[in-house]
């Protein structure tokens, strides 16, 4: 809006009060940090800020921050140094380990800070492997010590938290090493145009009482002369008013509950913290599988252990230390570990069902330590199913797949051979995203006999399947980003489609 030459602009007082107070504050600050100098709330002031930017005195910028803290091991680290400093002063101390491992038992770190300060150690020349022994070489210790100085520099500087538009690149460093948080959020900036400090020291504006009801003591009183009446726009479009809803992905699980259940399957529910015996060793996965190591699996901190049957307990001892050759530790299948998968609530059905006909699916949460991305998070939904029977053959896993795609309307099925240690034979089923290509989303296949054989089943075939239920979700709902199924943004909650009727 082009405002005339002498002419004055007269403003409602909370917007007359928001224009000088931007003003005072150099013509550019947070919407919030504008509201809290005028003792209101930033929804309380939005509609004014629309307002004002209608009449050209502010520019209103949605813009993306992202805020840094430190963690409690950041804290930690200042306060008591950090791992590759505290590494360095075990190692100064006597200069000579007989192996990797008795460094680590004597430096007082956890299995993860050991890592990650020995690499450090290394890569500057500081230590070396000499004939399996660790050895204080000091090369590059003058580098070492003054990335701790910058390090323990930059953890200062985020001490009370810090707010930037841009990731830099020392704050994506200390993130992968877990010494900071980083949380995105949106903030509403109000900037004041190149007009409003000109009226204002013109004295160009002005207040005055806002009327948005005529009535004839407005009228007659004359207070109509020297007030603002609230224009009535009847080309302005009447506001949304729209209907609740659930959550679109919780629409999508609980249609394909529908969809499993119709087919024959019923639900059965697990533990999220399991012992490894159910996760792993049960399917037959061998205690020194990279599958199970700490950068794959979350474990539960501390010397907590699980329960398990005897009988399951001594069956899996028997059949990996048969065919895998090697001592199996029981201590190692008690521990406690965040489910990878769904599978060990089938192995639970099995072992308490035994023989019998019969379709059971779960589908939960499961935990892996993945880097999020378009299709992978840290935290997800895997829909699990097994079909036991006496006659259950490969023919019906790979035709329960394409059943499953046919109701849920997701097209062509491609099918290709693989290789799980708990199934033989096994198989991935794709199905193609429209943006992302060919998305393996069916794993599946034959439990072995050695897993039927650890949870008691005998002369019964059983057909597994574990699928990635996100990623079919995002075709449905017609989502690019995993990331976004977990959303609270309401404006994408609202724009995205029923499932329903994506599948119609």
């Amino acid at each position: 809006m082009e405002i005339m030459e002498e002419e004055k602009v007269l403003l409602p007082e909370r917007q007359y009060h928001l224009v000088k107070v931007l003003a005072s504050l150099g013509g550019r600050t947070e919407a919030s940090r504008l509201a809290e100098a005028i003792g209101r709330k930033q929804s309380d002031i939005m509609r004014d800020l629309a307002e004002l930017e209608s009449r050209g005195l502010v520019k209103v910028h949605r813009v993306r921050v992202w805020h840094v803290c430190l963690t409690s091991d950041g804290r930690r680290y200042l306060k008591e140094g950090l791992p590759e400093e505290r590494l360095l002063k075990t190692v100064e101390a006597r200069r000579e380990f007989p192996s990797v491992k008795e460094l680590a038992e004597v430096c007082g770190l956890s299995r993860k800070e050991f890592a990650a300060a020995f690499g450090r150690l290394r890569k500057y020349g500081v230590v070396k492997i000499v004939s399996d022994r660790v050895i204080y070489a000091g090369e590059g210790l003058k580098e070492l010590l003054d990335d701790v100085r910058r390090t323990k520099e930059l953890l200062r500087k985020v001490v009370e938290c810090i707010q930037v538009r841009e990731l830099p690149g020392w704050v994506t460093e200390l993130k992968r090493r877990g010494m900071v948080e980083v949380t995105e959020s949106r903030v509403v900036e109000v900037e004041a145009t190149d007009d409003l400090p000109k009226l204002l020291e013109a004295g160009r504006v002005g207040k005055a009482p806002l009327i948005t009801r005529i009535t004839s003591e407005v009228i007659v009183s004359g207070k109509w002369k020297e007030a603002i009446l609230k224009e009535f726009d009847l080309s302005i479009e009447v506001p949304v008013k729209y209907p609740s809803r659930k959550h679109p992905y919780v629409e999508f699980l609980n249609l394909v509950r529908e969809v499993v259940e119709s087919m024959g399957f019923v639900e059965a529910k697990g533990p999220h913290v399991e012992t490894a015996l159910w996760n792993f060793d049960v399917l037959f996965v061998p205690q020194y599988h990279p599958a199970r190591r700490e950068s794959d699996v979350y474990f539960v901190a501390g010397e907590i252990v699980g329960v398990a049957p005897s009988d399951v307990l001594e069956r899996t001892r028997e059949v990996h230390e048969r065919v895998w050759k090697y001592g199996w530790d029981p201590r190692e299948a008690l521990k406690l570990v965040l489910r990878t998968h769904t599978t060990p609530v089938s192995m639970r059905t099995i072992y308490s069902r035994k023989e019998g006909e019969y379709r059971v699916y779960s589908l939960d949460r499961v935990f892996r330590p993945d880097t999020p991305d378009p299709t992978h998070l840290m935290e997800f939904h895997q829909l699990e199913g097994i079909i036991v029977g006496k006659h259950v053959t490969f023919k019906h896993l790979l035709g329960f797949f394409k059943e499953f795609a046919k109701r849920l309307g997701l097209g062509e099925v491609r099918f290709r051979p693989a290789y799980f240690p708990f199934t033989e034979p096994s198989v991935e089923g794709y199905i193609k995203h429209p943006k992302l290509g060919w998305i393996e989303v069916f794993p599946g296949g034959m439990f072995r006999p050695e897993v039927l054989y650890a949870v008691g089943l005998k002369d019964h075939n059983v057909a597994a399947w574990g699928i990635g239920i996100d990623r079919i979700a995002m075709m449905v709902l017609n989502i690019n980003d995993i990331r976004d199924l977990y959303t609270n943004d309401v404006d994408i909650i609202r724009s995205t489609p029923l499932p329903r009727e994506v599948m119609r």
